[in-house]
């Protein structure tokens, strides 16, 4: 089920008022969980199976870890079958076709591929499943914050309904933010409506909403051109432009279901991690992934990067490990190399940044400079141009988009033109509104209030009146 559809826009307040029917914890939990695996299966319910099978093998697993007195061996087993399968049901579901074109003719490759469907959001909730298994793992007898290991029957139940709810959970089921065990089993508990943040719920809403169905779903209909062989016979102007119309399509859309996701689940009393935080104005590839996709940013190094040995174990193992770990995050996105190549390039640069300025925090500023400025300029077009990758998975395409950008006609096509500039100038406008704070925190409250409300009410109104065609959001197929 999309959050920008009709369904939803059923399905949201008819859980909404069933959630808060109830005072006690088990009943909302049931109804989230409940309307969760709804949510999840809508329109195609032979996804429901593995997600329950991961859910509950989790669930198992974490049990025997959190449990008192258990002998190192059994623990290591819970451990090994939780991770197994975890990252087996990745390796099968998204990667078997991948490994399968290294060995096998290309014919039955694309046979594979089209015998194995990749079920939505698997790279997402597998990775809870990971963190729930690693923190019970770390955490043993003491338990988790949230998640004590059951005594009794009812414990036992008690128990696995939050594994189940905090697994299925719909604002972040399918496309994140990827929420650790430790942010979220300790919220686990009665919501009242009286403590809803509806002035934070309302504006993620609204912003969320306004990124993806105005800016996303209208620069959409204009990247498609950006498809090979439709892009050999562009203009460069406009080769050049839809390079960075995808860049803020990207933004607008991963962002977008982000603060849906957020606003979502302060609507139901939760808390969801900060997935973007104004990437764009990033003055270093380090300061990059501080600020893009947080949530995965996060985990990668808390359950990755730290266990490698990080940067404790000499400067050599430090690049290793930083190779590894990105060169592993390309492929989460997509089993094609070219996402390997992507993720490969940002381990290199944050290599050269490393050896560069020793420490990872000494490439950026506290404040704004024409130096800092200029940095964050070739940041974003290093960055802009990486995400090719992602719009032409096909290396040969790449390659002959870079071959046109040189070699075709100049002048551009007016009206391509003027769509990019008008739905990627909000995404620059949101990021200029953040680099301005320390600015604009000299203005009258009054006054800030006023300008932010101005630009929220016409932000919804956009969204009602000028959504671009309705479609998936693009971190759907990772």
């Amino acid at each position: 089920m999309l959050f920008n559809s009709w369904s939803f826009a059923l399905f949201l307040p008819l859980v909404w008022v069933l959630h808060y029917a109830g005072r006690r914890a088990g009943w909302q939990i049931a109804v989230l969980t409940l309307a969760s695996f709804v949510f999840y299966g809508w329109g195609n319910p032979s996804l429901l199976p593995l997600l329950a099978a991961s859910t509950f093998i989790n669930g198992l697993c974490a049990q025997q870890l959190l449990t008192p007195g258990l002998p190192v061996a059994r623990r290591r087993v819970a451990l090994a079958l939780g991770l197994g399968f975890n990252l087996g049901a990745l390796g099968f579901y998204k990667y078997a076709a991948l490994v399968a074109g290294l060995f096998l003719p290309s014919e039955w490759t694309e046979a594979l591929k089209q015998s194995i469907p990749l079920p939505i959001g698997i790279s997402f909730y597998t990775f809870q499943g990971i963190s729930l298994v690693m923190e019970a793992w770390w955490a043993g007898a003491a338990g988790l914050a949230g998640l004590p290991a059951p005594t009794n029957v009812r414990e036992c139940g008690w128990f696995h309904a939050k594994v189940w709810f905090f697994k299925a959970f719909f604002p972040q089921l399918v496309a994140g933010p990827i929420v650790q065990a430790g942010e979220f089993l300790h919220q686990i508990g009665p919501k009242r409506l009286g403590d809803i943040d509806w002035n934070g719920a309302v504006r993620k809403l609204v912003l969320g909403f306004f990124l993806k169905m105005v800016v996303a779903d209208n620069l959409k209909d204009v990247t498609a051109a950006l498809h090979y062989p439709e892009f050999t016979v562009l203009p460069r102007l406009n080769l050049l432009a839809l390079l960075y119309a995808f860049s803020f399509q990207i933004l607008a859309d991963f962002g977008g279901y982000s603060l849906i996701a957020q606003g979502l689940a302060k609507l139901f009393g939760y808390e969801l991690p900060l997935n973007f935080d104004f990437p764009y104005l990033s003055r270093s590839v380090t300061e990059f992934w501080r600020r893009w996709h947080i949530s995965l940013s996060s985990w990668l190094r808390q359950y990755l990067y730290i266990p490698l040995g990080g940067n404790r174990r000499g400067e050599v193992r430090t690049y290793v490990n930083l190779f590894l770990v990105m060169f592993l995050g390309g492929l989460w996105h997509g089993a094609a190399w070219s996402y390997a190549i992507w993720g490969t390039a940002h381990g290199l640069l944050l290599a050269v940044e490393r050896f560069v300025f020793r420490q990872n925090k000494a490439a950026e500023e506290s404040g704004w400079t024409w130096v800092g400025g200029l940095r964050a300029f070739v940041v974003f077009n290093v960055v802009s141009v990486l995400w090719l990758l992602f719009k032409l998975p096909n290396i040969g395409d790449v390659l002959a988009y870079g071959r046109c950008l040189f070699t075709n006609p100049g002048a551009g096509q007016a009206q391509s033109l003027y769509v990019v500039a008008v739905f990627s100038l909000p995404v620059a406008g949101w990021h200029l509104w953040a680099a301005t704070a320390a600015w604009r925190s000299r203005w009258p409250a009054n006054a800030t209030r006023r300008v932010e409300t101005a630009l929220y009410a016409a932000m919804l109104w956009l969204t009602l009146v000028n959504a671009g065609s309705a479609g998936d959001f693009i971190y759907f197929q990772f």
